[in-house]
C-alpha cells in the first residue's frame, strides 16, 4: 500500500505556469507599445531600451556571481524590468541613464532584498522615480515627434490648454518611449487578462477610481472630454495594466486589492491636480506598494473556526 502513496511536503497542487511564462507573456503583451514608440521617435529609442534591458540583466547576473547565488536571468523577470524602465524613459535621454536605472532597479531594490519575490516595491518604477529625483531636468525634456521639445499632453491639460484626444489615445504625442499609445496599451492590458496573468479587478478599479476623482476634483466639473484626456496621458494605462499588477507588490487578498486599487486612483488624482507634478502614475504606485503588507493585514480572512474580532 505504501508504494501507492507519494508523500511530501505542501504545497500539492501542480501548475504548468512558471515565472518565465508569465514573464514572456507581459514582456509580448508590452512589445506593440514599445514598438510603436520606437517607430515614432527613431532608432534611438530603440537603442535606449536594448541598454535598460541588457544593464538590467547583467547586472542580476554579476550580483548573483558575485554573491554566489543561483543565476536567475533566465526567467526573464530582468528582461521585463529592463524593458519597462526603457519605456518609462524620454526618448532623447543619455545612454547612461538606463544604465543607472537597470543597475538601482536590479541591485538595490530587488536583490538586496532577496530577488525575485522579496521586493517590496516594482523595481521598474523604484528606478524611474529615483532617477526623476537625481536627474529632474534629464528626465522631463520630452521631444515631440518633429524633435521640437515641448509639454506631453498631461502638462497642457495641467496649465489649461486643449490637446487633441484622437492622438493621445492613438499615440501621436510627445512623451516616454513606451506610454504614448493607450490603445496598444490597453489591447496588452486585454491579452493578459485574457492569457489570465493578471486579474480585473486592480486595472479596472484603479481606472475607474481615478476617472471618478477627476470629474469630482479634477478643476474641469463634468468634463468627460478632459477625464478621457488624463486617462490616456501618461503612463496611467502602463501602470494600471503592467506595473500595479505585479504579484510580488501588490495585495493578494480580493478585497486589499480593491482598497489597493482605489488608493491609487485616489493618490494620482491627488498628485496630478494639486501637486506641480502634471503626472503621478509612478510615485503613487511606489507609495501604494509600500501600504501592501498593511493592506493585507486588515484584509485577511479569519482561519475557518476561528472567531472573529
Amino acid at each position: 500500500m505504501s508504494k501507492l502513496l507519494n508523500v511530501s511536503t505542501n504545497p500539492h497542487a501542480v501548475s504548468k505556469e512558471t515565472t518565465s511564462n508569465l514573464m514572456l507573456d507581459v514582456i509580448l503583451a508590452l512589445i506593440p507599445a514599445t514598438v510603436w514608440g520606437i517607430y515614432q521617435f527613431g532608432i534611438y529609442a530603440g537603442i535606449l531600451v536594448l541598454t535598460s534591458i541588457a544593464a538590467c540583466v547583467v547586472a542580476e547576473y554579476i550580483w548573483q556571481k558575485a554573491m554566489k547565488k543561483t543565476v536567475t536571468v533566465g526567467d526573464y523577470s530582468a528582461v521585463l524590468t529592463g524593458l519597462l524602465i526603457g519605456m518609462n524613459l524620454p526618448p532623447e535621454v543619455p545612454i547612461w541613464i538606463p544604465i543607472i536605472g537597470g543597475a538601482f532597479a536590479i541591485i538595490v531594490v530587488k536583490q538586496l532584498y532577496g530577488g525575485i519575490g522579496q521586493n517590496f516595491m516594482n523595481p521598474a518604477l523604484a528606478a524611474r522615480c529615483f532617477l526623476l529625483i537625481a536627474f529632474a531636468s534629464i528626465m522631463t525634456n520630452f521631444p515631440s515627434l518633429d524633435g521640437v521639445t515641448e509639454a506631453t499632453p498631461l502638462a497642457l491639460l495641467k496649465a489649461g490648454e486643449s490637446v487633441n484626444l484622437a492622438d493621445m489615445f492613438f499615440g501621436f504625442t510627445s512623451g516616454t518611449i513606451g506610454e504614448t499609445s493607450a490603445l496598444l496599451l490597453l489591447a496588452g492590458g486585454i491579452y493578459l487578462l485574457f492569457r489570465k496573468v493578471i486579474t480585473w479587478d486592480i486595472p479596472v478599479i484603479y481606472i475607474g477610481s481615478f476617472a471618478v476623482f477627476m470629474l469630482l476634483f479634477g478643476g474641469h466639473g463634468l468634463d468627460m472630454s478632459f477625464v478621457a484626456a488624463e486617462l490616456c496621458g501618461g503612463g496611467l494605462m502602463l501602470g494600471a495594466f503592467f506595473m500595479a499588477t505585479d504579484y510580488v507588490t501588490s495585495p493578494i487578498t480580493f478585497k486589499g486589492r480593491i482598497l489597493y486599487a482605489v488608493l491609487l486612483g485616489v493618490l494620482t488624482g491627488i498628485i496630478r491636480s494639486f501637486s506641480n507634478m502634471s503626472e503621478g502614475v509612478s510615485f503613487a504606485i511606489i507609495f501604494c506598494n509600500l501600504l501592501v503588507p498593511l493592506l493585507e493585514k486588515i484584509t485577511l480572512p479569519k482561519a475557518f473556526g476561528r472567531e472573529g474580532k
